[in-house]
């Protein structure tokens, strides 16, 4: 299931958090050999988890991490504003119904017959939280030999600008929010929307629709 909770909750679940983010170290330190921090725990955290993110994580039957996914409006500091705006002609993306997804990660120890549940129910849960919060796109940056994995679930991002060559190309891309899409990713990865619609109303218990944002 879709745990959908902010930075500052993430000491109620003191399993998930840790599993989230030494499988985030396993990913993107050791697997990627990117150029990450690790703290005193084996945690690999940066600066935009103390900005108190939301994240979709889902977690396993025993507590533990299976994938996740971070989210942060751009109305407030973002990777792509921050470090990938040669991506964007040097356009910074900032706007209320616009918010970045970050930090993608399928746990290692999650075994290979699920990596595509998981994967659909990722992208299907960062769709609805942004119908719901009446976003119009998701903006985040993407190895473009990726893209495949993305048609294939059913939500083909527009690509807005590229670097680099081969395994290691990469681009900035904005994946539509619309109930379409929704249901798009839904038929695609044969996945129930009542399904990620319950997991967002256990996450927001009192959440209310907000009104359209004027132009």
């Amino acid at each position: 299931m879709i745990r959908y909770k902010y930075a500052n909750q993430l000491d109620a679940f003191p399993r998930l958090k840790a599993t989230m983010f030494l499988d985030r170290a396993e990913q993107f330190k050791r697997r990627h050999g990117w150029e990450v921090t690790l703290d005193e725990n084996g945690y690999e955290v940066d600066q935009y988890d103390g900005l108190n993110p939301l994240y979709a994580i889902w977690e396993l039957e025993d507590g533990s991490h299976g994938g996740s996914i971070r989210v942060l409006p751009t109305v407030g500091r973002t990777m792509v504003n921050d470090h990938f705006t040669h991506l964007t002609d040097g356009l910074k993306i900032i706007s209320p119904t616009i918010w970045e997804c970050t930090r993608y990660c399928i746990s290692p120890h999650l075994e290979s017959s699920r990596h595509r549940e998981v994967a659909a129910a990722l992208l299907l849960a960062g769709c609805e939280l942004g119908v719901r919060f009446g976003l119009t796109y998701s903006i985040g940056i993407v190895y473009t030999h990726t893209l495949a994995i993305y048609k294939r679930i059913g939500w083909i991002p527009e690509v807005i600008g590229w670097a680099g060559n081969g395994n290691e190309e990469i681009a900035a891309a904005l994946w539509p929010i619309t109930a379409a899409a929704k249901s798009n990713i839904c038929r695609k990865s044969r996945m129930n929307a009542k399904d990620v619609e319950m997991w967002f109303d256990r996450s927001f218990p009192t959440f209310t629709q907000p009104q359209a944002i004027a132009a």
